[in-house]
């Protein structure tokens, strides 16, 4: 059954378009990041935008004015096409239905009061989803309803939403980006219109996104078919013998490369759990491995600790700091049984490696705009561990 279709004004006053601006910008902070240059001027305007994806409703109502109360007009016969489906698009992105088959520029010009009280409303000119950087031509409904309201129309550069959310594609991070232009007058052509919008596109998509020349190798190794291998080497060895810890390469690999984050934490979680099946091996069978920046004090703690607990002993491991390798070869030493080790420490290893391997993926993320500072961010992750470090072999000396 279709959704009702009777339009509503746009509010000029209420917490609404500030709770949506909000839930925007937090939505596209998490999936990549929103960079946002230019204002809208004072008073009403009709926004009119480049649409290659549903993402650009959300970066329009992240970038644009909470005073304004920005609203958009949406395809009455797909929004509006259910009553759930018309309900998330009102209460979500403040939209109104605009019919495509007749009647469409009545239910625009239901908005003029709206927009002279000083409200603005969004549309889309080409009337559905192009191919980014492909714009199509322009219908008048948008300049005909600023001309009758007396209010100048705004052009808007959208980049990024193609890649964060494809046409008939999956969600994937990516940074979006909006520019507001200068405002138009109320008689401007669609074909003015068009190129302004198409200027404002174009020169967002050609403006370099700043990066580290210390970031991109980096990024290209994690990338590339060796990013996993070199994860599960790492804390493969660390759990043998390595002295630093695979959550280092992590805050490295996963800020340079946030999407891999949970492959590379659990690469190393892999590589962590072999090696540390094969020390204890090794340990059972005599064999002696170096295991420098451990010391007798935490050997002993770990072998009070196996002597009550058993194998369950390594779920203090994440936390006391104690090295993974030092309860391996002290559980072969004790004679654990290994199913029963291995067990114990795919828990304990597993809830720190995905939380911090995670962790570091979300601040890459967080962080996205501010990777120019990659090479700063080594030189503080450098220092603070080297800190972080010596205390805790201090603390255990």
């Amino acid at each position: 059954m279709t959704a009702d279709l009777g339009t509503r004004p746009v509010p000029t006053k209420g917490p609404g378009a500030r709770l949506r601006r909000a839930l925007w910008r937090t939505v596209l902070t998490l999936t990549g990041g929103v960079e946002t240059k230019g204002r809208l001027p004072r008073g009403g305007c009709v926004v009119v935008a480049n649409h290659s994806s549903h993402a650009d409703t959300a970066a329009l109502l992240a970038a644009l004015d909470a005073r304004h109360a920005p609203a958009i007009g949406a395809a009455a016969d797909y929004w509006f096409a259910s009553r759930y489906r018309a309900r998330i698009c009102r209460r979500l992105a403040a939209g109104f239905p605009v019919r495509r088959t007749g009647g469409g520029l009545d239910d625009l010009l239901a908005h003029v009061p709206a927009l002279r009280a000083g409200g603005a409303v969004v549309l889309f000119p080409e009337g559905t989803r192009g191919r980014d950087g492909a714009l199509g031509s322009f219908h008048r409904g948008a300049l005909v309803l600023a001309e009758r309201a007396g209010v100048p129309v705004v052009p808007v550069g959208i980049a990024g939403t193609a890649r964060l959310l494809p046409k008939h594609g999956r969600l994937r991070p990516a940074l979006v980006r909006v520019r507001i232009g200068a405002p138009l007058p109320p008689d401007a052509t669609p074909d003015e219109a068009r190129d302004a919008v198409a200027a404002l596109h174009d020169r967002t998509v050609a403006e370099p996104l700043a990066d580290s020349p210390v970031r991109k190798p980096v990024a290209r190794l994690v990338g590339s078919r060796w990013g996993l291998p070199l994860a599960f080497a790492w804390a493969f060895a660390e759990a043998l013998s390595w002295p630093l810890m695979p959550e280092l390469l992590l805050a490295v690999a996963c800020v340079a490369v946030p999407r891999r984050a949970l492959k590379l934490s659990l690469s190393a979680l892999a590589g962590s759990l072999a090696g540390g099946l094969l020390a204890l091996q090794l340990a059972a069978s005599g064999v002696q491995l170096p295991a420098p920046l451990t010391t007798d004090r935490m050997r002993a703690e770990v072998r009070q600790e196996l002597a009550v607990e058993s194998a369950a002993a390594v779920r203090h491991q994440p936390w006391n700091g104690i090295p993974f390798k030092v309860y391996a070869k002290e559980a072969g030493r004790a004679d654990v049984p290994a199913a029963d080790f291995l067990a114990a420490a795919a828990r304990a290893r597993g809830a720190r490696t995905l939380a911090v391997g995670l962790a570091f993926g979300a601040f890459g993320f967080l962080a996205h705009r501010m990777r120019r500072r990659y090479g700063t961010y080594l030189v503080l992750l450098g220092a603070g561990f080297a800190v972080g470090l010596t205390m805790i072999v201090a603390g255990w000396s």
